[in-house]
């Protein structure tokens, strides 16, 4: 089985293609080779595997790969939401146009791949005429309020119908705000989710731009990453029916998070963080989701994780494997 993951050398990207590596094969076929095709470098460990093409630039050049017969598609690679807000024309670029062009290159190969797309809870959005639930469904009448979550909707429906055609066999998984990502926060509104856990364990201050009791559905990295490949090897009549449907998540306030970040780190770890609120950011959170169900996921076997204590356990167990910084622990030390 040849595999392709767009985005594979970012955080979850990478995680998802060790993954598929330990694990060596989909639905019982052996994985030969895994193609990432993402903006930049691959990490060094998936550099080095001989099992690992790897493919460096714009997916919109990236067409004649695309179209060269893979048997199976992670599709992951997508501009964040904060810079889809500042900069529309990036977004268009990097999660539409890049999505079609995937899609066409698919289109000419020789036979028809599997597409698991990456979406988001971020399709969903206060209306006026469709009032947002205190908890999203998979049944739940999309409704984005900013342009990455109405570029991830419009992608969403793009690979149903290439589907319907016979082009491709997609399927979207909706995936909730993943943490604790490690590094440096990036543009994405939610960032702040990891970054007030990561940051006071590395000993940094960290500032939180919402309100305490603002709730929100997240998923551990891990969860995510077991949450894709399931959906990958799902039957079409396992999905039952549409393909687009809401991975599991933990709904869980900030108070509540950073509650388990002094039970897990202690109080002195806590008090690193420092409300200040950011209305961009604040808005932009505003019009999310403040939770979630994923009955059809479920129906899969898929769960949300046990606690967010259990998710900052799992970062702080992945901080002190190879690949992730010295010091992301050493707040612990003080």
């Amino acid at each position: 089985m040849k595999v392709l993951v767009t985005g594979g050398a970012g955080f979850l990207g990478a995680r998802l293609v060790r993954e598929l590596l330990k694990k060596g094969q989909l639905n019982g076929r052996p994985i030969i080779e895994i193609s990432i095709a993402d903006l930049f470098g691959a990490p060094a460990d998936l550099s080095a595997d001989p099992r690992v093409r790897l493919h460096t630039g714009a997916l919109l050049n990236q067409t004649e790969l695309f179209a060269s017969g893979f048997d199976a598609v992670f599709h992951l690679a997508s501009a964040v939401s904060g810079e889809c807000e500042q900069d529309f024309d990036l977004g268009l670029r990097s999660n539409l146009d890049s999505t079609r062009a995937l899609l066409d290159g698919l289109r000419k190969a020789a036979n028809v791949p599997r597409l698991v797309f990456a979406s988001s809870v971020a399709v969903f959005g206060p209306d006026a005429a469709n009032p947002l639930p205190d908890r999203v469904a998979d049944s739940t009448l999309p409704s984005p309020q900013t342009s990455y979550g109405t570029h991830k909707l419009m992608c969403e429906y793009l690979i149903a119908d290439y589907t319907r055609k016979g082009f491709i066999d997609g399927r979207s998984a909706r995936l909730m705000t993943v943490t604790v990502r490690p590094g440096k926060p990036n543009g994405a509104a939610s960032s702040f989710f990891s970054g007030i856990i990561r940051e006071p364990l590395a000993g940094v201050q960290a500032t939180c731009p919402v309100d305490a009791d603002v709730t929100h559905s997240v998923s551990s990295p891990a969860n995510t990453i077991h949450g894709l490949m399931t959906v990958f090897e799902a039957s079409r009549q396992a999905m039952g029916g549409r393909l687009a449907l809401n991975l599991p998540g933990l709904t869980v306030r900030v108070a509540d998070m950073l509650q388990a970040l002094e039970d897990v780190a202690g109080l002195q770890v806590r008090q690193r963080v420092r409300f200040e609120r950011d209305e961009r950011i604040a808005g932009i959170v505003g019009n999310w989701a403040r939770g979630s169900t994923a009955d059809r996921a479920l129906a899969l076997g898929l769960r949300p994780d046990a606690s967010f204590k259990s998710i900052i356990e799992q970062y702080m167990e992945d901080c002190r494997k190879p690949g992730y910084p010295a010091d992301a622990l050493r707040g612990l030390q003080r």
